[in-house]
């Protein structure tokens, strides 16, 4: 029994030591182009998944209509278009640097198999170790919902939203140019 406690204490004073070590002597991969540790994206996946389930909101405020898909496509234009992209533009050197890469969430799949309020939980708060950023602060509920709504529906939306997201941005002002 002397031996069994001997090597339980051992045992949790080593494991905790070992970890600090691994990231204490720079040894954890921390750069964008650097493997994931090991079960990085399972535990990250399974604390974003719990934390959503409890807090992301259940029904929708506003209603899933042009209008709103067009406000949403100009939204993402200026938010989350230089990391997500838009219909059929290549990929942008920022999102090419980060890690893991960003969706594309106008093609394919994206994120219109979850629920607007999910994605909305996303949009408000961000992903951490993600680079996907909180806009709580930024924007406005309703933009939040408008742009959540947009790519929830990404696969079916209107002709308007759609030539919204491929129109050209607007010219700069000059006195915004540098």
């Amino acid at each position: 029994m002397r031996k069994f406690l001997v090597g339980l204490i051992v045992g949790l004073i080593a494991v905790p030591a070992g970890v600090y070590l691994y990231f204490s002597s720079g040894s954890a991969p921390v750069a964008t182009a650097a493997a994931p540790m090991p079960f990085e994206k399972t535990l990250a996946r399974m604390a974003l998944h719990a934390r959503m389930d409890k807090e992301m909101p259940k029904s929708v405020p506003i209603s899933a209509d042009e209008t709103a898909f067009v406000a949403g496509a100009l939204v993402y234009k200026d938010n989350c278009a230089v990391c997500h992209g838009l219909p059929g533009q290549a990929q942008t050197a920022i999102a090419q640097g980060m890690f893991p890469n960003p969706p594309k969430l106008m093609e394919g799949t994206g994120v219109t198999d979850d629920p607007p309020g999910e994605s909305y939980w996303k949009v408000a708060n961000g992903i951490r170790m993600t680079g996907m950023p909180g806009f709580e602060k930024t924007l406005s509920t309703t933009q939040m919902w408008q742009v959540s709504l947009l790519v929830a529906n990404a696969d079916k939306l209107p002709k308007a939203a759609k030539d919204s997201l491929i129109a050209a941005p607007a010219p700069m002002m000059p006195e915004m140019k540098k």
